[in-house]
């Protein structure tokens, strides 16, 4: 993926670019400018990598409306569990309930705005251990 980091700081001059794995954002302030690179960014994953863009998760979206990335949405000052994120999250505790499992997912809960949904991991899943 390094060519695919090159290709777009230098050829396509992407200012705002963050990767992880094989995920990624590009931000700017020019929703025109985000549409013309889509094709030439598919171009050189085919190409170069042949990887392809999955036709369902790209999008050019205001900062406003959030920034679904890693599991997360994020904003300007906080970021949320994506509702699927905490379905797959709860549904995982609630068969594997063992206090391993549960204070991994607590740790993951540390990294955004989940005080609700922590308290109702501890209320529902730690008394269940106890008994």
């Amino acid at each position: 993926m390094n060519e695919f980091d090159q290709f777009v700081k230098h050829q396509l001059k992407a200012k705002y670019y963050i990767r992880y794995a094989d995920d990624f954002v590009i931000l700017s302030e020019n929703e025109k400018h985000l549409q013309t690179i889509i094709t030439p960014i598919q171009k050189f994953l085919l190409n170069e990598l042949k990887l392809e863009l999955h036709p369902h998760k790209v999008s050019v979206e205001t900062l406003g409306s959030g920034v679904d990335f890693l599991g997360w949405v994020h904003f300007f000052h906080h970021r949320v569990l994506r509702t699927t994120s905490k379905k797959r999250m709860l549904k995982k505790i609630k068969s594997n309930p063992q206090e391993k499992v549960l204070n991994s997912y607590l740790g993951l809960l540390r990294h955004g705005d989940t005080h609700g949904l922590k308290i109702k991991v501890k209320n529902e899943f730690l008394l269940n251990l106890d008994e």
